[in-house]
Parts: structure tokens; sequence; C-alpha cells
């Protein structure tokens, strides 16, 4: 359900990986609320019968966000067509499954460029014009493994953690400009995560008993998880619509327990080395 005095309908999205998952789940809760989208994928033709279907609210751009040109090009593109853009969405993605020593510098990259770097570019191309209007939203589609981590998902984690880093201070900076930021931070959804995308590392027995039960889960899990994509997506779009203060918002039971049991970990840690900690001062 909608929030109260929704503001969806009079608003633009920009959506990368809009064809699937969360960004083609978030696409169409924007559009049954009246408002307008701009679809980024780096494949317009599959989303040529919405658009045919939305001609005047649904505009698809060509983007691979690990190109700068191609950035530039579809922001541009997306406020030619409906003069601005009221809310980011950097969605784009995917997951992968190895540990650190299984994963090649190329691999480790490839994920920083595409959910680091990509984002952070896109980010910095929308701000000011944020800036200076004073009203937007910079949604972070994150995942809860930007906030706790398991064997095999470290590269993954890394590249999420990094982005929610970047995100939180950036929250403090926008501000004073009226420009929020929201991190989103899913647990196991119905979406193709696992499925046709996934990246699997070539495995090292000598990991078979700390990743070996990740790489199962991964394998036994696609399709069967908990989360409902579409119930997410409305949450997602309710929270911008809302315009509440909060800076993360995970989703799925999975999520808030797995957030709390990290939390409680790290607590832990701190009381344990408090001494030692605060006996690091300068002496007088």
């Amino acid at each position: 359900m909608s929030t109260k005095n929704d503001s969806t309908a009079s608003q633009v999205w920009f959506i990368t990986g809009a064809s699937s998952g969360f960004g083609r789940a978030i696409v169409d809760d924007v559009l049954a609320r009246g408002g307008k989208v701009v679809a980024a994928v780096r494949t317009p033709s599959v989303m040529e019968d919405l658009a045919k279907a939305n001609p005047d609210r649904v505009h698809v751009v060509r983007l691979d966000v690990t190109k700068t040109d191609e950035i530039r090009s579809a922001i541009a593109s997306a406020r030619e067509r409906f003069g601005r853009i009221d809310v980011l969405v950097n969605n784009a993605g995917y997951s992968m499954v190895g540990a650190v020593e299984e994963t090649s510098d190329d691999e480790l990259r490839s994920a920083m460029e595409l959910m680091f770097f990509g984002a952070a570019s896109l980010t910095r191309e929308v701000l000011p014009e944020m800036r200076e209007r004073r009203s937007g939203t910079i949604v972070q589609i994150s995942s809860v493994g930007g906030f706790i981590t398991a064997p095999g998902f470290g590269p993954y984690c890394a590249a999420k953690h990094a982005l929610e880093a970047l995100s939180e201070a950036m929250s403090v900076e926008v501000a004073p400009f009226g420009v929020r930021v929201l991190v989103v931070e899913p647990g196991a959804f119905r979406t193709s995560l696992f499925g046709h995308g996934f990246r699997r590392m070539p495995p090292i027995d000598a990991y078979a008993s700390t990743v070996g039960p990740t790489r199962a889960f991964t394998s036994q899990s696609h399709g069967a998880q908990a989360g409902d994509p579409v119930k997410a997506a409305r949450a997602i779009v309710d929270a911008v619509a809302a315009g509440s203060p909060t800076l993360r918002l995970p989703l799925g039971a999975d999520a808030v327990s797995g957030i709390r049991d990290k939390l409680a970990a790290v607590a832990a840690d701190v009381s344990r080395n408090e001494a030692v900690a605060v006996a690091t001062t300068v002496d007088a």
C-alpha cells in the first residue's frame, strides 16, 4: 500500500538495472502510482513493450554504468525528455561467490567498477542539479551484505560495504541541500541474483569446509528465497514518498536478524577491548 500524500505521481525516477529483479519491480510500482520512469538498461530492446505501452511516462536509455560517456549521455537524455531527475536508483549489479584467494584481481575490479564506481559516478552526475534545486533522493540498492558478510561473499560484500560507507558520509554532506540518501539492504529475495548472472569463482579444495556451505546455499536457494521483490519495491517507493529520515532500510527478516547479530558482535568486541583501547592515549 502506498503512503498517504504519495508524491510519486509528480516524480521522475531514473532506475539502473531496470529490466529485472528489484529494478523492474520498482519501475512497475512507480508507474502504478502515476510517476515517470527512465529505465536504464544495457539492452534497450527488452523494455520496448513497456515503453510502447506508456509512451508519455517511460523513457528507455542504453547504459553500461561502468562507462562514463554512457552515464553522461543517459542523464542528458533523461533531462531532455522529462526535464529533471527526482529520484536516482542505483540498482545495477550482480552477485558472486568465491573465497578471496579464489577471486582474481579482474573479477574483484569488475565488481567494484559496477557496484561501487558506477553508482558513485551516476550519483555525482545527478547531484549538482538536485543540490541546486534543493530536492532529490539517491537510492542505493545495497544488500544485507553491505553490512554483514560470510565466507565466500567477501568480494561481493566489499563492493557493497564501500557503497554504504560512501553513502553514509554523503548523506550528511547533502542533507543541508534537501537531498536525501536511502541505503536499501535486502536479504534473500526471489530475484535473479543467484540465477543466470551469478558468478562462481573456480573453487580451491582447501576452502571446501568454509566456502563450501555458501556455495551450496546459493545453489539451493535460487527461486526459493523468502523475500518478495514486489513487496520490497513497494517498501522502497513508500520510503521515498514518506521522506522519512532513515538512512538504512533493511528488507527481509533475515536482513534484520543478520544486522542485529553483527551489531551485537561488534559491540562485544568493543567492550572486550575497551581497556586496551583507552590505555593507548598519550600520557599527560
